[in-house]
């Protein structure tokens, strides 16, 4: 089968196309999928960078988000058949510690990819390959992250760093869903316009205004004794010098989320925001299978559009990693087989 792997770190260079990697050989419990759609997540960028602490067994196809149409099924699987629609797990509920799709085992920059069958989410009739690859790891995350531990409610007001990006283009689009008032972040007018076009209601260029005096200049500098001003909540992946001013962005009682640290995961802080304003830090860790099959039933209702930046064949799964890395997308980018 044709595949695009990593025989070795050494960054997006070092990904390959293996126009004659080994076909999936079944096992008991397993079935093989014939692979429609992987969406690419900055993760892609780490594994092909190679992190500390986390040995990759190579040669390794990447790509976490992975859909596709059962070709075959293994002994011991029930409740499935050939040609059934499913969405895979990257992270398997029951076993774990049997690591991610795309970094501890094959995912789905391939024709073909084995898949555990406690992985499998059945694709639900109007959802479509390209948008349920859209989902594990960037919707998933965000989706656990401002519902689940988040508890975002109708009319509060929500501050999102990295707003045009896979995790911050889901965080627009289910803040709006939910009623909340939305100020986005980005980088570039092209991304500031993309981000008023998914709903959100204020966009700030990060890069020429201190989004911290914006967000006062919004809604009045936060004020400890009478709780006003600021934002109830700010969602921050980010990290970084990004950190304090996102503390001095949030109301009295407000919530800082935070599920990555993409610019520095050791940045200065400053505990008198945390305590004098009754702040609470939220962690949120990837996603649950809840998650994503809530995701579906929106898409399937017609209340949520992931935002597809582009779908690019096989051969260019480089390319896509890179545009990750240099951040040039706009939500998410497919890759077809």
């Amino acid at each position: 089968m044709r595949a695009v792997c990593l025989r070795e770190h050494g960054g997006v260079d070092a990904l390959t196309l293996d126009e004659n990697f080994p076909d999936p050989v079944l096992g008991e419990g397993q079935v093989i999928i014939r692979v429609k759609a992987t969406s690419l997540n900055y993760h892609d960028v780490f594994t092909c960078d190679g992190m500390p602490g986390i040995k990759v067994p190579m040669p390794m196809i990447i790509g976490l988000d992975i859909t596709g149409e059962i070709a075959e099924i293994g002994a011991g699987v029930d409740g499935w058949s050939v040609g059934d629609r499913v969405l895979v797990n990257p992270l398997d509920p029951i076993t774990p510690e049997k690591g991610l799709m795309g970094e501890m085992i094959h995912g789905g920059t391939a024709e073909l990819c084995l898949v555990d069958a406690t992985r499998l989410i059945p694709i639900p009739d109007g959802v479509t390959y390209e948008q349920a690859a859209s989902l594990p790891v960037a919707y998933g995350t965000a989706h656990r992250m401002m519902i689940t531990h988040g508890k975002l409610k109708a009319g509060e007001k929500v501050l999102i760093l990295g707003a045009s990006g896979g995790v911050g283009s889901c965080c627009v689009l289910l803040a709006k869903l939910m009623g909340a008032e939305v100020v986005a972040c980005g980088s570039t007018d092209d991304k500031l316009a993309a981000l008023k076009d998914m709903g959100a209601d204020h966009v700030i260029n990060y890069k020429e205004k201190e989004f911290v005096k914006e967000i006062w200049g919004l809604y009045e500098k936060p004020h400890r004794r009478r709780y006003t001003g600021g934002v109830d909540m700010v969602v921050n992946f980010t990290g970084g010098d990004t950190w304090v001013p996102s503390l001095r962005s949030l109301k009295r009682g407000g919530r800082m989320l935070t599920c990555g640290a993409t610019a520095g995961y050791d940045p200065q802080t400053d505990l008198r925001f945390i305590w004098t304003f009754e702040l609470q830090i939220l962690g949120s860790n990837s996603w649950a299978p809840e998650d994503l099959v809530a995701l579906m039933e929106l898409i399937k209702d017609g209340k949520l559009k992931p935002v597809i930046d582009t779908v690019l064949p096989l051969e260019k799964t480089a390319e896509g990693v890179r545009m990750l890395r240099d951040r040039e997308v706009i939500g998410k980018i497919i890759i077809t087989p």
